[in-house]
């Protein structure tokens, strides 16, 4: 493992993050440079900054932990998710595993928009920040192998792509809230209405604005209502006009911190998103965890069933609707699932390289 430590060109911040919970060991902070790193537009920047957090040491298994759209490390960290999964004993014990946790293209502290380049910082999509994530891992970290790959919406698409991109770079993989077909439907409709919205407020300016456009917090406000809480939770938190105003009126008065820029290249990176083609590829054993009241990735249209038969080691795990679910984001509370996950990692096979 001495290898692996000297190959970390970033230098770990001395100032943790601080978790949620306290039982699993203080997560650490890096940065490191890809060099002349090439989009698929065919542009190219001399360094692309990405950030990351790992917690547990590198003596452990790696495994590779992958955030939502507009989230970061940071937001896998939460008691929810984390403390349910890294603590002593849990699914993903710390003291055991090596979990790396980065800031995709465009979030967090990783390169983004808002470092100063505005709309010349070039147009990624997803694959582009899966081979970041990799050469994150592999040149940065020096890991050649992963024990998991797991990751939330945004995280678990990008999951998809790894098993396809890097059939034998793991052993098992859990993608999350998400299906492998093309983004389309009500998922890509509402993300384009919203991206609309804020292009078109005259506060924007083609990106080139002096505040954030007034218009963002109504667009971001109207898409997480239609596409995120659950039905049967919304029905049993606003079951009267009053109640419903109530939870409009704090959504509305809860500030908006992302940038414009940033959040339309987050949210738009997804509209080339398709992980159908080469699904036949996946090697890894594969737990794809939906939720059953998930309003992106609704199973009843049955697209999501179709394309598990084509991956050879793949299983669905379904968590039921219920006033404690929260649609599409019920997986953002790891208690719904962190058995299944246990299970997957006593019997995926160990692979080499």
């Amino acid at each position: 493992m001495k290898a692996r430590c000297a190959a970390l060109s970033a230098v770990f911040l001395s100032i943790a993050i601080p978790a949620m919970a306290a039982d699993f060991p203080a997560p650490k902070q890096g940065d490191w440079i890809a060099k002349d790193f090439k989009f698929h537009t065919g542009e190219t920047m001399p360094e692309l900054r990405l950030h990351y957090t790992t917690v547990g040491e590198p003596s452990g298994q790696p495994v590779l932990v992958l955030h939502g759209s507009g989230g970061s490390a940071a937001s896998m960290l939460a008691a929810s998710f984390a403390g349910e999964l890294f603590g002593a004993g849990q699914p993903l014990d710390a003291s055991k595993y090596y979990i790396i946790i980065p800031d995709s293209i465009g979030h967090g502290q990783s390169s983004k928009p808002s470092d100063g380049m505005k709309t010349s910082f070039p147009k990624y999509d997803y694959d582009d920040m899966v081979e970041a994530q990799y050469r994150l891992v592999t040149e940065g970290l020096g890991v050649k192998h992963l024990r998991l790959v797991i990751g939330n919406s945004m995280g678990g698409m990008h999951t998809w792509l790894w098993g396809e991109k890097y059939p034998k770079a793991m052993d098992a993989l859990i993608p999350m809230a998400s299906q492998p077909t093309e983004m389309a439907s009500r998922n890509w409709m509402l993300r384009r209405i919203m991206l609309d919205t804020i292009r078109n407020d005259p506060d924007y300016n083609s990106g080139n604005y002096t505040s954030q456009p007034r218009m963002m917090k109504y667009a971001i406000t109207a898409y997480g209502i239609a596409s995120i809480g659950g039905t049967l939770a919304y029905q049993s938190q606003a079951p009267t006009a009053a109640k419903a105003d109530m939870i409009v009126d704090e959504r509305l008065a809860t500030p908006i911190t992302a940038d414009a820029n940033d959040f339309v290249y987050q949210w738009e990176s997804s509209h080339d998103y398709n992980a159908a083609e080469k699904l036949e590829g996946i090697e890894a054993s594969l737990l794809l965890i939906n939720s059953a009241d998930d309003e992106r990735n609704p199973p009843e249209t049955g697209v999501t069933d179709t394309a598990m038969k084509r991956v050879k080691s793949g299983h669905l795990y379904l968590i039921p609707a219920s006033t404690e679910t929260r649609g599409h984001g019920t997986t953002g509370n790891a208690k719904f699932y962190s058995e299944q996950i246990r299970q997957l990692l006593q019997t995926a096979p160990q692979r080499t390289m």
